[in-house]
């Protein structure tokens, strides 16, 4: 009987690990002192092709809750958005989703 759980187990575990590899990375921006948001709305909307309306709901997350997930996908594409934000001077992050 033991033998059996055993596996068991094992195979929870794994899956448990496959999942949380599988999760997606998002990136975040934070709210700053510097930008004003009609910046921000339009950075969005130029570097990540949100439209405007979703554009200003996320520059209003960050702006009122001090952060917002902007975009998600593979860790690479969230480095590059990561880095395209932080150019035209937000404050961005990336993390793994959970």
């Amino acid at each position: 009987m033991d033998a059996v759980t055993a596996p068991t187990t094992e195979v929870i575990q794994q899956t448990d690990e496959v999942t949380a590899a599988q999760l997606p990375w998002v990136t975040i921006v934070w709210n700053d002192p510097v930008n004003l948001m009609s910046y921000v709305t339009y950075v969005f909307m130029k570097l990540l092709g949100h439209p405007k309306d979703k554009a200003e709901k996320l520059m209003s997350d960050v702006h009122h809750l001090g952060r917002a997930a902007v975009s998600s996908g593979s860790r690479e594409q969230m480095e590059a958005d990561v880095a395209k934000l932080q150019g035209a001077g937000l404050w961005a992050t990336l993390q793994q989703d959970s």
